[in-house]
């Protein structure tokens, strides 16, 4: 076990928490967008949309869960190699399992009340007030019939097992791993080829996948294309933890990197794809995920590095933010159906309330009671002022040419 631990790495924190944040704003603009996104998401407000909206929720949904993915590979590998590989797994059952099997139980009948109540208002304007006594007039209705949102942790639990398995095979094999760790330094230092040699197996498990991109998985069996795809980003954060001393690499061309994913990503938007190749929308699509991977992560470690109390806040709100963040999107919509007002702003009104309603629970029934304690491991104080500074990423960054 490594004696030297590492330091509060703010940037990651921050940049783990607003990739969950950014949870309410896709599935608040969902509601409004032009596409039909089918049974992955089936409400639609019939009298208002905007294509604008189809671009914020398909360009968030284009790299959001990888990069949720890579940041908790990154901080799962720390708890293996600095605490213990069995610290790790106990962890992992407290953060992840525990809280998924408590919450897919509690949530589920929110979330199906809420898409039903709106899915009635849509379809015909009226409110249907006895609805919960109609759908859960029978005890099956209150199992689960799928993950819902909370299917990411699902997948974390079964990463968390399979890199727990591989890591400690690879703790018998220190010359591969120490050979590996310096081949993945090598690359990661070099801007273009870690996004041509990252893109290319994005690439190639989407062509093995026969998809465009990934159909994430909601079952309660597990699905391969789903596991396999996730599993890349999340082992890249795994790897990336060895090589954490040169994270300040990713500031080199941070700022190239998400302009040109959001240019490319843009000019996809508004191709006509009827004519396109599979493969080359594969590959358009792996190249921009890493451009805003390394661009995304570059910037949150140039400019959220430091301390900052309100982050520190966001970062420790944001797993009840987004268990809870669902029902509340899918339902807010029903109490907006019919004003005349602009989809966007209908959009704003649905996230806005909904963020009001996750963060007022959080600070006075969450954040210093007993569920704080089941979902982050600890109470925290209300009083931002008790949020205190801890020491800079960049104390523990080698420079970026070393």
């Amino acid at each position: 076990m490594n004696s030297q631990k590492t330091e509060r790495l703010h940037a990651l924190d921050s940049l783990r928490a607003i990739m969950m944040m950014l949870g309410i704003v896709l599935h608040s603009a969902n509601t409004y967008v032009v596409a039909d996104y089918g049974a992955s998401w089936p409400l639609k407000d019939p009298l208002s949309t905007s294509l604008y909206l189809d671009w914020i929720s398909s360009s968030i949904h284009s790299f959001r869960m990888p990069i949720f993915f890579v940041v908790a590979g990154f901080f799962a590998s720390l708890l293996f190699h600095e605490r213990s590989s069995i610290k790790m797994i106990k962890n992992r059952t407290n953060r992840i399992l525990l809280p998924f099997l408590v919450f897919v139980v509690l949530l589920w009948p929110l979330v199906i009340i809420a898409f039903t109540y709106s899915s009635i208002v849509f379809a015909n304007g009226n409110h249907p007030f006895t609805i919960a006594i109609e759908l859960f007039s029978s005890l099956k209705a209150f199992i689960p019939g799928h993950t819902m949102h909370l299917w990411f942790l699902y997948y974390l639990v079964l990463f968390s097992i399979t890199s727990f398995i591989v890591g400690l095979a690879f703790k018998k094999l220190p010359w591969f791993t120490n050979k590996s760790s310096l081949v993945f330094t090598f690359i990661i230092q070099r801007p273009l080829l870690k996004l041509f040699l990252f893109s290319l197996v994005t690439f190639l498990i989407l062509l093995i996948m026969n998809r465009s991109w990934v159909a994430t998985s909601l079952s309660f069996t597990p699905d391969f294309n789903t596991f396999i795809f996730y599993a890349f980003f999340y082992f890249f954060g795994w790897i990336l933890f060895k090589s954490k001393s040169y994270l300040n690499s990713f500031m080199t061309y941070d700022w190239i990197f998400t302009v040109l994913g959001i240019i490319l990503f843009t000019s996809y938007f508004l191709m006509d794809t009827s004519n396109m190749s599979l493969e080359l929308i594969m590959a358009i699509k792996a190249v921009n995920v890493w451009l805003f991977i390394f661009g995304f992560t570059g910037l949150f470690i140039r400019y959220g590095s430091n301390h900052s109390a309100v982050m520190r806040y966001v970062s420790d709100s944001s797993y009840w933010v987004y268990l809870l963040h669902l029902p509340l999107t899918a339902f807010l919509p029903s109490l907006l159906f019919g004003l005349a007002i602009p989809a966007f702003l209908k959009f704003v009104l649905v996230a806005m309330g909904t963020a009001f309603v996750c963060f007022a629970t959080y600070h006075y029934f969450v954040r210093a009671s007993f569920i704080g304690k089941f979902l982050n491991g600890r109470k925290y104080s209300r009083n931002l002022k008790d949020i205190k500074p801890e020491v800079r990423l960049n104390e523990t960054l080698k420079p970026v040419n070393a």
